[in-house]
Order: C-alpha cells, then structure tokens, then sequence
C-alpha cells in the first residue's frame, strides 16, 4: 500500500506556547487566489471564477488544486482555464512564480515545484 498523504502540517516553533496545525486547504486556497490573481487566467479547474468565488465561497478555489507537504516542503498542482488570446507558457510562468511566492510568504514552507496544467482554454468577454 502506498504512503497516507497527510492533510495537515504543523508550523515548528522556537517557543513552547503551543502549536500551530494548517490544513493542506488553506494551501490550496492560496495557490488558487494566486492563480487567479494572474492576467490571462480564466478560472481554476472545475470553473471557480471569479465571480463566482464571491457567490458560492473561497473553499470553491481549493478544487483544481492538489497539495503535497513532505518535511515542511511543499509540491502543489494547479488545473487552470485559460483566456483566448493569452500565451501559455508565460501565464504558466507567473502562476507558478506568484503561487511559490504566495505560499512561502504566507506559511513559511519552502515550494519546491508548482506543477500547472492547462484543461482548457476560455473565450471571456
């Protein structure tokens, strides 16, 4: 059987005033508001707009988003819809870097690979 893929990560500290649990969902909610955050990307897999994150909630943006947290490094994948027009690599290109930069600063896990697949490419007026 293979290895249980853990679902939370405990942030280390130098005091002993308790501890500090995330959940691997707020990693995935912070790659998908990075993602979007990048001109050019239309929605994350399974059609969480914009739009329509501010109707139906943020959690919608942890679909489309796996995590992995091995010894306090992370490996996320982003299934991302693109806008038409818009060059693939270099959307790509930013997704990653501004996810690696999200997810650093915000929980102070080091990225190691952020992985984006393109499912689709959208015609947005």
């Amino acid at each position: 059987m293979g290895k249980e893929m853990n679902t939370e990560y405990k942030i280390q500290l130098e005091n002993n005033r308790g501890e500090i649990i995330v959940a691997n969902e707020v990693i995935a909610v912070i790659t998908g508001l990075a993602a979007m955050e990048v001109e050019g990307v239309a929605s994350l897999a399974g059609n969480a707009t914009r739009e329509l994150i501010s109707k139906i909630g943020i959690k919608s943006l942890s679909k489309g988003v796996k995590v992995n947290v091995l010894e306090d490094v992370v490996t996320v994948e982003a299934t991302l819809n693109l806008k038409y027009g818009y060059n693939v690599k270099d959307v790509s290109v930013k997704v990653q870097e501004k996810v690696k930069v999200a997810i650093e600063n915000m929980t102070g896990l080091k990225v190691a690979d952020v992985n984006v697949r393109v499912a689709g490419i959208e015609v947005v007026s």
